[in-house]
């Protein structure tokens, strides 16, 4: 079967009008605040929509019909075509003039990774810093789902987009209709973002940085109007406490918030996933809490002396924020971790590959991934003991197929090579170990901060431009569950059948 290469060009025009649309957005709020960049922000609009207008018309008499092939396709060229576009706001206000640079930073956004080349973030215009923050929200929930809601005006069905898109081993449909899914994940979503924004102007934050950082947490993104991020605030523990709330919420699986608002909330109790995802999370932060405690020393006090309620709700506190930045792979920093003892360093590089839950905005290999790996590794020594009993995998008490074990299995070893691959290539650039290692864990778990000479306090820019470029092809494939770009370098793929 040909690839229907009109359906393809037609979508990806539709994607650049999102991407011009919000860009408009983001000139109006330059206008707002008056930064002086107004003009180049709307004429970075302009131009993406004239592009995706001209795309659109060209291919407007297409087959409507959509296969899995052209849904892939569709996924993996719409994020790229995405960040192509979206470093226009930053090429033509000169905020980021080197096309390298820019292409990171709008990958780095899209993917949700949060990992920036800017070296002075708050001299930066805030139309730039509001489009910045757009680039993660939009990617957050999916730019294909935002789309897919509005298929059936243009007559196209979006099952196949779904189900490339999705985070997570499968995509757990709320609705027959999966545009319906689409728009009430999105209406929550949203509506998150409009109740952390509330929250944190009234908790002290202007209502600039209150809407853009919760851009960036419902996102699980990372990025922020400080130069410190989150630390900028450690005088003010109500903020990050607001941000950890909403950190959790995002990377829960949103189908459960979706079951709480209608009152379901024994489905959400008995969730296997969401109880490992409660435990791993109470567990990591008393340790790192304890650690910090006793042996180390955090940005706003030195914990390594006899207990009082400043010094021990500080060292739960930032526990509790990291442990989460990084499970949710969401990034924000409260201090630097790296000074947090070696065994913590470890620690939170390990959390590195945890993630979130599967249907959340965040990264990472998923804890029902994790979960179902552990149980499968249990099962296999019951079945040498017993070779001939016929013992299934259960999730949520219900019996999983062999075909998802094995997927699982696929993913994981394809994941860890990926890693392994990715840290060889940064090597190969001159970049010692410890960095190297961290910043393919970071960059394909889309996490944000990495180690050594790019950990927490530190940036992207050093990095050299074939690193820069290395790492956006990480965060892509990271983002995007690997198979969904990995499969185009199949010869096969390409094959007409």
């Amino acid at each position: 079967m040909k690839l229907n290469y009109k359906i393809i060009f037609h979508f990806l025009g539709l994607l650049l009008l999102f991407n011009g649309g919000f860009m408009l957005l983001s000139s109006l709020i330059s206008l707002i605040y008056k930064d002086g960049v107004t003009l180049q922000i709307f004429l970075a609009g302009i131009t993406t929509l004239i592009i995706g207008i001209i795309a659109m018309v060209f291919t407007k008499n297409h087959n409507k019909e959509m296969n899995k092939r052209e849904g892939y396709i569709v996924v993996s060229f719409g994020w790229i075509i995405m960040s192509l576009s979206g470093t226009l706001p930053y090429v033509f206000t000169e905020s980021i003039p080197s096309f390298t640079n820019a292409f990171f930073e709008t990958m780095s956004g899209y993917t949700t990774t949060g990992a920036s080349i800017l070296n002075d973030i708050e001299a930066v215009p805030k139309g730039v810093l509001f489009w910045r923050s757009l680039t993660h929200w939009i990617g957050g929930m999916g730019i294909i789902v935002l789309a897919i809601a509005i298929l059936p005006l243009l007559g196209i069905g979006g099952m196949q987009l779904f189900a490339a898109e999705a985070p997570g081993p499968s995509a757990d449909k709320l609705h027959p209709r999966i545009t319906d899914t689409a728009k009430r994940l999105w209406l929550i979503y949203f509506g998150y973002t409009a109740a952390e924004t509330l929250l944190l102007s009234v908790a002290g934050m202007s209502f600039f940085d209150a809407i853009n950082h919760a851009l960036c947490t419902l996102s699980t993104g990372g990025f922020s109007t400080k130069n410190a991020s989150i630390a900028h605030w450690n005088g003010q523990p109500i903020i990050q406490y607001i941000i950890i709330l909403f950190m959790f919420l995002a990377g829960t699986n949103f189908v459960l918030s979706y079951f709480a608002f209608k009152g379901k909330v024994q489905k959400i109790i008995r969730d296997e996933e969401f109880k490992l995802y409660f435990k791993f999370i109470a567990i990591f932060t008393i340790i790192a809490a304890l650690i910090i405690y006793f042996r180390a020393d955090v940005s706003t006090s030195t914990v390594n002396h006899p207990m009082v309620w400043g010094e021990g709700e500080s060292a739960f506190r930032h526990a509790l924020f990291q442990v989460l930045a990084i499970i949710t792979t969401t990034g924000f920093v409260t201090a630097d971790f790296t000074m947090w003892t070696s065994f913590l360093v470890v620690f939170f590089f390990g959390l590195m590959f945890l993630g979130g839950s599967a249907g959340s905005t965040s990264g990472g290999v998923k804890v029902v991934r994790h979960l179902i790996l552990i149980k499968n590794g249990f099962l296999e020594f019951k079945r040498t003991l017993h070779p001939s009993a016929i013992l299934p995998v259960r999730y949520n008490k219900r019996a999983i197929s062999g075909d998802i074990v094995f997927n699982i299995l696929g993913f994981f070893i394809l994941y860890m090579l990926s890693f392994i691959i990715g840290s060889l290539g940064f090597s190969m650039m001159g970049i010692e170990f410890k960095s190297a290692i961290g910043l393919a864990a970071s960059t394909l778990g889309n996490v944000g901060p990495a180690l050594g000479d790019f950990g927490p306090v530190n940036n992207y820019a050093p990095l050299p431009a074939i690193g820069k470029w290395w790492a956006s092809f990480l965060m892509l494939i990271g983002r995007l569950e690997l198979f969904t770009v990995l499969i185009l370098f199949t010869p096969f793929f390409w094959r007409n059948r």
